[in-house]
């Protein structure tokens, strides 16, 4: 009788994890001081992202307030609404300036009082500018009372995009370079403000001029080509009291709404005193450009406006005829011409008769 038996005796379970917990331990004895290292560095990786975010919540906390009471000197004021009486008094300017190439666009209504030169002198915006943006066609407000209207923030046009415009072809429209418009309503950072319905300004627009209506009298006139020292029309009581200021063609007549003579002459044109006086202001003057105004006898002031160059002082005294400055452009002008006024006891009063 046989039997077999195996070579090698079956390993316990048991002795082979004991085993191997104990390959594994000296291992680990062996590598400790490695493996603690590989700890800490990976801790230190994995908390460097959470400590930048950390600080830069810290940073935006504490840079967010400046920047949000800069955005509302910015913003706050594009639309603000003005105070009035009955008239305008222009004792100070309405309009906030945030900048040097940006003012609000002012809410304003309408008094009785009221008419497009005046509140062009004191916006210091074209009658053009401020008639178009409202679409004012007759100069004429006395009946537009209590109307709320826009003044845009310079020499320009308010325009509300509608369906279909573009950039391009409202600056085409306008006559002006599409960068214009993008640049002054922001247009590379904020699009959204060229959308259907939005209000923007086209700054140095091409607008329509406006139709003033004249009397009889002076419709019926006929062209007149003036020169220095010649007498204007004038009623018998004054007759040659005043000598033209330049040689040039009327362009447009003393009336309601336009309180002088326009002269159109070359540009650099002399312009001559009128009468004899002493120069009480010559310097700049809203809308009017360049100025001189001329004190003379019995009540009489007579102004030169949109001149290119003035020859004299605040006291200087001047002969009638004398040269006192250049036809120019300055001011709100469309071409060359000097505007001539003539105050009698304080009141505008038409020169072509004295």
């Amino acid at each position: 009788m046989s039997s077999t038996r195996r070579p090698h005796a079956t390993p316990s379970p048991r002795r082979q994890v004991v085993l191997r917990l104990q390959t594994a331990g000296s291992l680990i004895l062996r590598a400790r001081h490695h493996i603690l290292v590989d700890v800490a560095v990976a801790a230190l990786v994995l908390a460097l992202p959470l400590s930048l975010r950390g600080a830069t919540t810290a940073a935006s906390a504490a840079e967010a307030q400046p920047v949000a009471a800069a955005a509302s000197l910015v913003e706050a004021p594009r639309a603000s609404t003005v105070s009035r009486s009955a008239t305008i008094t222009p004792v100070t300017d309405p309009t906030t300036a945030v900048a040097d190439d940006v003012r609000p666009i002012v809410h304003y209504t309408l008094g009785p009082a009221d008419d497009l030169q005046k509140l062009s002198n004191f916006f210091r915006v074209s009658a053009e500018a401020i008639a178009y943006s409202n679409g004012i066609t007759d100069p004429d407000l006395r009946n537009q009372r209590g109307r709320e209207i826009l003044i845009p923030p310079g020499e320009g046009a308010l325009y509300t995009v509608k369906e279909g415009d573009s950039v391009a072809s409202v600056a085409s429209q306008f006559k002006v370079e599409p960068k214009a418009i993008e640049t002054y309503n922001r247009l590379y950072f904020e699009p959204e403000h060229f959308a259907k319905g939005q209000l923007v300004f086209i700054p140095g627009a091409t607008v329509p001029g406006l139709t003033y209506i004249t009397t009889d009298a002076e419709a019926d006139a006929p062209p007149v080509t003036p020169a220095i020292a010649r007498p204007g029309p004038a009623t018998p009581a004054n007759a040659g009291r005043l000598a033209w200021p330049v040689a040039g063609t009327i362009t447009q007549y003393f009336w309601a709404y336009h309180t002088g003579v326009d002269l159109a002459a070359p540009y650099g044109t002399g312009i001559g005193a009128s009468d004899a006086g002493t120069v009480v202001y010559a310097g700049w003057v809203a809308v009017g450009g360049l100025s001189v105004r001329i004190k003379h006898d019995n009540g009489m002031e007579t102004g030169y406006y949109h001149m290119g160059a003035t020859f004299v002082t605040a006291g200087t005294k001047v002969d009638k005829g004398q040269i006192v400055g250049t036809v120019g452009m300055t001011g709100v002008t469309t071409g060359p011409h000097v505007h001539w006024e003539l105050k009698l006891n304080g009141q505008f009063v038409n020169p072509l008769l004295y």
